[in-house]
Formats: structure tokens, C-alpha cells, sequence
């Protein structure tokens, strides 16, 4: 495994395993499998509803808790000061962990900067060995890495050979801010796994597309969590540390760029006013379900 260290001393795996989108009931299964697989980064979300069974396959491992770097996001709805603190100490609780190895914020809308308070002083009580963002675009970024007491160690973006956010990256190295891709494959959109110019670097170094996509990002150093159900491809996924990508591939899939995102835009009013409707779905949600145990 290789390792990049953070701007507070801290070492992180450059490959993890990440659970977007991995349901509950396959969720605790999964994450054991990736564990077997060799895997020592397990990345979840207070979102992702499968804290609590990633806490269990951890626990069951019987792998030493600090041997696995653990990743956690606080969502939106829980920003503030008070509530982001009391919402990681539940994320910690359905985790079964006394520390988190990173805590990031989720996305760039909300109470912003009383969440982030929060966490930096969970960081300096030694529950968060460091702290970041999440879906922080560079302006973003450089607001809170100029003026919060904690620099941010990670940034968690969308990156991919569509979207390869250079410029952002230049940004985040300048900072001294760890770049984290989420979506590293873009999720196959575009029809990523069959792009000849991939599919011919795979064959020139008996790889498959996934792993010629993972290797690109590890030799621009950037941390990877890709996410896949079956054993198998965790264990592809894994194997990606025995060769090189040559300049002329990485010159290659520098191509491919299509600077523009392959999900959407955290800029678009659309879609912040869809983030603002989801959080007011879930809190009248949770505001029946107290009053259903009330009754």
C-alpha cells in the first residue's frame, strides 16, 4: 500500500474502499470482504444511512482499530455547532469507534463554518485525527483554509478521467489540501469502461480499464475510494500497485478531459434549491418519527 501523508502528519492510505450507494443489507458483508481483500481504508457518510453496519464488519474483522482508517461525512442537516458535535459523537457511536481517523463536511451549503468549529474542536479533544471537506470547490476551500483555526487536510471532490479538475488540484496542492476522488470512475458514465484509448493502455500492461483509471489517479496523488459489490472486483481494484503508467499514458488520458462534471454543479441555484428540499424532507421525516414514539 502506498501512503500520502497529510498536512497534520497523518497517514492515509492512497486506496480505499468507499460505501456510497452499498445498501444496509449488503453493507457489513461487503466491507468484510474488502478487509479480506486487503483493504485499510473504509470510507462511509452519516448520508449513506450504513454507518452502523460498517461499524459492525470492522468490529468483527478482529482487525486492531488502529490499523483501519476510518472515514465519516456530516451531512448537511446536522450543521451548526452543536448539532455537527453531537452528530459525530452518534456517527461514532453507530461505528463503534472512540476516534475517527477523518471527519469531513459533507457539502458547501448550511452553517458551514459552525460545523466546521465543531469539528475542529473534536479534532483538538483527540476524537478526529484530522478534519476536512467535501464538494468544496477551490474558492470555497481557500476561504476556510485562510481563515479557520484548522486547516483542512482533505478535500473529497469528483474526480475522473472526464472531469479531472487540474486547475482545482493546483489550487489544493498550493494549500497543502490532500485531494480525495470520489466517483473515481466517474460511475461508468460516458461509457468510461469501454473507451478504446483506456482499454489500449490496459492491454499494453495486462490491466483492466478500472485499473489503468486507478493507477492514473494514484501517480497524480490522489486518494482513491472505489466502490464495487462483488469480491472480485475488490480485489482487481486493489491490484493496481505492481506497475507504471508511462508518460504517454498519462499524457493520453489527460485527453479525455471534459472539464465539466459528470454529475452536476454545486453553482447551479437548481440544484442548491434540491439539496435545500432534501433537508427539509428528512428533518419533517425525522420530526414524525419522534412524535410516532411520543404517541
Amino acid at each position: 500500500m502506498e501512503y500520502k501523508v497529510l498536512n497534520n502528519g497523518v497517514k492515509m492510505p492512497i486506496l480505499g474502499y468507499g460505501v456510497y450507494q452499498v445498501t444496509k443489507d449488503e453493507c457489513e458483508r461487503c466491507v468484510l470482504d474488502a478487509l479480506k481483500a486487503g483493504y485499510r481504508s473504509i470510507d462511509t457518510a452519516q448520508s449513506y444511512f450504513n454507518e452502523a453496519e460498517v461499524g459492525s464488519a470492522i468490529k468483527k474483522s478482529g482487525i486492531p482499530r488502529e490499523e483501519i482508517f476510518l472515514t465519516t461525512k456530516v451531512w448537511i442537516e446536522h450543521y451548526g455547532y452543536e448539532q455537527t458535535k453531537a452528530s459525530v459523537l452518534e456517527s461514532m457511536r453507530k461505528l463503534q469507534v472512540d476516534y475517527l481517523d477523518l471527519c469531513l463536511l459533507h457539502q458547501p451549503f448550511g452553517d458551514v463554518y459552525g460545523a466546521y468549529r465543531a469539528l475542529e474542536d473534536l479534532y483538538s479533544e483527540g476524537r478526529i485525527r484530522a478534519i476536512g471537506i467535501s464538494n468544496f470547490y477551490p474558492d470555497r476551500m481557500i476561504d476556510i483554509a485562510s481563515f479557520a483555526r484548522v486547516k483542512p487536510a482533505v478535500n473529497q471532490i469528483e474526480v475522473h478521467p472526464h472531469h479531472q479538475q487540474a486547475e482545482s488540484k493546483m489550487w489544493h496542492d498550493k494549500y497543502g489540501i490532500q485531494v480525495e476522488a470520489w466517483a473515481p470512475f466517474g460511475e461508468g458514465r460516458g461509457d468510461m469502461f469501454n473507451l478504446p484509448q483506456l482499454k489500449a493502455i490496459g492491454e499494453k500492461y495486462g490491466k483492466t480499464v478500472a485499473q489503468v483509471i486507478l493507477r492514473w489517479h494514484i501517480q497524480r496523488g490522489i486518494v482513491v475510494i472505489p466502490k464495487s459489490v462483488r469480491p472480485e472486483r475488490m480485489a482487481e481494484n486493489f491490484d493496481i500497485f505492481d506497475f507504471v503508467l508511462g508518460d504517454e499514458d498519462m499524457t493520453e488520458i489527460e485527453k479525455l478531459d471534459k472539464k465539466q462534471s459528470s454529475f452536476f454543479s454545486h453553482t447551479d441555484p437548481g440544484m442548491v434549491e434540491w439539496f435545500v428540499k432534501m433537508v427539509e424532507e428528512r428533518k419533517k421525516q425525522q420530526d414524525c418519527t419522534k412524535e410516532n414514539k411520543n404517541w
